[in-house]
């Protein structure tokens, strides 16, 4: 067999690199569960009706077929595709389950998702998701838009990585300016200045006149309501001294500024009111976020999501929810391109148990065992060979304890330190900071 090429997109980390998620993951999950989100894992696969019916996407979508498939072409049943993100099939997964789940329904999902775009640094073609996501029937309180930040702050505190900054808006501030200025088609407006950071003001201007129908005025107005940035509430008056009405302004306006004044009372500094996110996909309807860790700007949001009454409906219930979403290999993998995070050792062995001889193994074996009853992460010696040996090998895979069996008695070997004791596989413990890998971020 040739050496593999490796496939671009799809990243495989290192051992070390593995455990430093497995953390990371460990940290999320705990915090979501705090806030009293349950757990949901839902098919990787959906109808391609309906990933497609929200949002453009459809260049992204990952086609599932049969090699010995119709050469036509998938159709009815057989046309799946992957999941993009996990909004789309936590919304099918609640209409399918409407009677079984009590409202308003808190969950948190954890799972791959595929996409078909260019791969670059921090962006990937198979990567991990950390979803949360409220809904409820008919209607959704307000004040759940703002509790929103104030998970994902929590989690991303408890991590080892550098501060990161919530940008805050909301999408009915956009669609009411737009019409409050005479544009017809507030949703293509919308889009293009979502383009902002990529194509700048300029190529924005005349994206909203070839694709919004927007006069130099009207563009000129809707690039100065983007400009708009506070860390608190004030960015209301910014928005009013622009001199434009709609009532749907006006609800945008009071949503958003709920959501900052809780931030500012719960978690201050970690949200800023950002006029300029529009965020792409349509199904968005009021809030929406973006989160950016502090020194990696440029590579854009690192956890993203938003209000949506529209995408979850049968017939005249509508379960209208909030959610937002971690990019977790996104955000490890910058954090690995800048070798920001190390674990203090490539596995999670604590203790190397010796084997004196080939025909001694079985008591080496007795000891790991009663060392790992007691949660002590314990591997064997895979050889007899002599200790030093045997010492060198516990110190290439960073375990720092290597145990010694003794017929008067057994003996356990820091290896970093060189101290060697006595102790009895049934009470000896580790200090708590060597009984697990642990992660730290370096240089943020």
């Amino acid at each position: 067999m040739s050496k593999p090429t490796p496939i671009s997109g799809f990243p495989e980390w290192t051992p070390a690199q593995r455990m430093i998620e497995q953390f990371v993951l460990d940290r999320i999950r705990a915090t979501f569960e705090l806030y009293g989100f349950a757990p949901l894992e839902t098919r990787s696969v959906e109808p391609l009706d309906q990933l497609l019916r929200k949002g453009e996407t459809s260049k992204e979508v990952y086609l599932l077929r049969r090699l010995q498939a119709d050469a036509d072409g998938p159709a009815g049943d057989d046309a799946l595709g992957l999941h993009f993100d996990l909004t789309v099939p936590f919304a099918r997964y609640v209409l399918e389950n409407a009677g079984k789940l009590q409202f308003p329904f808190r969950r948190y999902q954890i799972q791959k998702v595929w996409r078909g775009e260019r791969p670059q640094e921090g962006r990937y073609r198979e990567f991990l998701q950390a979803d949360i996501d409220i809904v409820d029937r008919d209607t959704l309180p307000p004040h759940y838009e703002a509790e929103m930040p104030l998970v994902v702050g929590d989690a991303l505190r408890s991590l080892p990585i550098p501060p990161v900054r919530i940008q805050v808006n909301n999408r009915k501030i956009c669609e009411g300016f737009y019409r409050g200025v005479g544009l017809t088609d507030p949703m293509a407006a919308l889009r293009a200045v979502d383009r902002l950071d990529r194509i700048g003001p300029a190529g924005v201007a005349d994206l909203l006149a070839e694709t919004a129908g927007a006069s130099e005025a009207q563009a000129k107005a809707c690039l100065a309501l983007a400009e708009i940035a506070a860390p608190d509430a004030s960015f209301a008056d910014a928005v009013r001294a622009l001199g434009v009405s709609d009532p749907l302004l006006d609800e945008g306006i009071a949503e958003l500024t709920a959501v900052m004044e809780t931030a500012a009372a719960h978690a201050p500094g970690l949200c800023v009111a950002d006029l300029r996110i529009a965020r792409g996909l349509d199904y968005y309807t009021g809030t929406v976020y973006e989160t950016q860790m502090v020194g990696y700007e440029r590579f854009g949001s690192i956890c993203s999501g938003g209000r949506y009454d529209n995408l979850a409906s049968s017939g005249n219930v509508r379960f209208p929810g909030v959610g937002i979403s971690i990019g977790v290999t996104r955000l490890l993998g910058l954090l690995f391109g800048a070798d920001a995070l190390s674990v203090s050792r490539s596995v999670p062995t604590c203790v190397l148990v010796a084997v004196t001889a080939e025909e001694e193994r079985a008591a080496s074996d007795a000891v790991a065992a009663a060392l790992r009853s007691r949660g002590v992460p314990t591997e064997v010696s895979p050889s007899a060979a002599k200790f030093g040996k045997q010492i060198r090998y516990a110190e290439r895979r960073g375990i720092p304890y290597v145990w010694f069996p003794g017929a008067d008695g057994d003996e356990v070997k820091d290896i970093r330190s060189g101290e060697q004791v006595a102790a009895s596989a049934g009470e000896w413990m580790p200090p708590r900071a060597d009984l697990s890998p642990l992660v730290a971020g370096t240089g943020v």
